[in-house]
């Protein structure tokens, strides 16, 4: 099953753990260093794919974010956010989907090209933005159609004050990189 079609808008309305030193119980050794590093992911996939990398707009509109990620970006959550799922593609496998909240209010001056970003990486933008800065990591395992759990990491990011919540789901093929 295709991962964009394993995960629905509900996968990401789950409980998220901040992470603080007790993740050693709760996620994998093999994941821990994707779900801890505070680098930008988009650099560390390019390096490991060898520049083979590029990002797959799964979908991108203004619609209503879970619960949880409403109540983490403090807005209610029946308000539209402009939200944007891709896929991280390496080696021609998706390693990494992401789901990006993105409120209303901070799409305004320079940030207005959020909006327009088509198949370039988010992270590429962030990371090289001076304003920006980075709100706690949080970790969960989501479960997908078929049943099978992966992890993922949570936070919100700070573009000149104003919030936006990424989402970064990591897939088993990224384990399988030599």
């Amino acid at each position: 099953m295709p991962v964009k079609a394993a995960l629905t808008r509900q996968s990401f309305d789950t409980r998220w753990r901040s992470l603080r030193r007790p993740y050693q119980q709760v996620a994998p050794s093999e994941w821990r260093s994707w779900l801890t590093d505070k680098g930008s992911l988009t650099q560390r996939l390019k390096l490991l794919s060898h520049n083979n990398f590029r990002v797959e707009v799964v979908r991108q509109g203004w619609m209503r974010p879970t619960r949880s990620e409403a109540k983490a970006l403090n807005m209610d959550h029946r308000q539209f956010a402009l939200i944007r799922e891709v896929q991280l593609i390496g080696n021609d496998q998706p390693w990494v989907y992401a789901r990006s909240i993105i409120p209303a209010q901070t799409l305004t001056g320079n940030r207005r090209q959020l909006k327009m970003l088509g198949n370039r990486s988010l992270g590429t933008l962030l990371f090289t933005d001076p304003t920006m800065r980075r709100g706690p990591l949080q970790i969960s395992s989501l479960k997908l159609l078929d049943q099978r759990r992966v992890w993922a990491r949570r936070s919100i990011f700070y573009l000149a004050g104003q919030p936006l919540l990424v989402s970064e789901v990591f897939l088993p093929e990224l384990l399988q990189v030599k």
